[in-house]
């Protein structure tokens, strides 16, 4: 039951994020080999004021040795 949680700064049309969605869903589906009905996708639109003290130091940089793809920025 894939469950896949995209954050990103605000800026992206709702057709924007449905095609990203639907993307997502179909990379799921082909590589972990889930149905379509078990994957889920969530898109958060976080201010750019707010992206270091609640995504990048809570999420990110606690977990920077698991992550399949890491960021090319940090803290400064």
């Amino acid at each position: 039951m894939p469950h896949v949680i995209v954050k990103m700064i605000p800026g992206r049309s709702e057709a924007q994020k449905r095609a990203l969605s639907d993307a997502i869903t179909k990379a799921v589906i082909e590589h972990a080999k889930s149905a379509e009905g078990d994957v889920s996708v969530a898109i958060e639109d976080v201010p750019d004021s707010e992206w270091m003290p609640k995504v990048y130091n809570l999420e990110i940089a606690p977990v920077l040795d698991k992550l399949y793809k890491k960021p090319d920025y940090g803290p400064e």
